[in-house]
């Protein structure tokens, strides 16, 4: 059975089978749900998620020529805030992935922060440099708005390949969809 394709490869129920045990056996496998409840259904539409994420990296990766030789350390691409910017499948493939965070850096290389709007969020928020004169504190804001606009471009970019890239089966719907029946966000 497939749970997904992607770029008409298929993602094998199998497989999620195999990657939900190894974490089922791993140190966090007391704080997992049950296989048959509807949290571990969602669970397993998770781990799609992140499978199908993992095979587009790798193909885009290898498309690109890009290899994990140089990638960057997690926390050169964002903080504790930052990681809770990218929704747990990105935050989930930088964190466990040398060869995302390669990808990371190739999507996002050219992306630049213009000078008035490193200007423009000093005056918007003078709370936050009361102390210190605008040239004292632009690096620090250019480095902010810089890693904030890159996490920002990672996740479209991804979500792009994911939307052009990735079919998912019955039963494998994105675990926020609507309308698959474990949803459990109500208004």
């Amino acid at each position: 059975m497939t749970a997904a394709w992607i770029a008409g490869t298929p993602l094998e129920v199998s497989d999620v089978d195999e990657r939900e045990r190894a974490i089922h056996s791993g140190p966090a496998s007391t704080a997992l749900p049950g296989h048959d409840s509807s949290e571990g259904r969602q669970l397993r539409r998770w781990l799609v998620q992140l499978m199908a994420a993992e095979r587009i990296i790798a193909a885009e990766a290898a498309a690109r020529n890009v290899t994990a030789t140089r990638a960057p350390a997690l926390d050169e691409l964002a903080d504790g805030p930052g990681m809770l910017q990218l929704g747990s499948v990105a935050a989930a493939l930088l964190a466990q992935s040398p060869l995302a965070r390669a990808m990371f850096l190739a999507v996002t290389g050219d992306i630049r922060v213009e000078p008035d709007r490193i200007k423009r969020y000093h005056d918007s928020n003078p709370e936050l440099f009361t102390d210190r004169t605008f040239d004292e504190v632009r690096a620090e804001i250019e480095h902010t708005l810089l890693a904030l606009a890159r996490r920002r471009a990672f996740i479209e970019w991804l979500d792009g390949r994911t939307a052009a890239l990735v079919r998912l089966a019955p039963g494998y719907e994105h675990p926020g969809d609507p309308s698959q029946p474990d949803n459990t966000h109500r208004h």
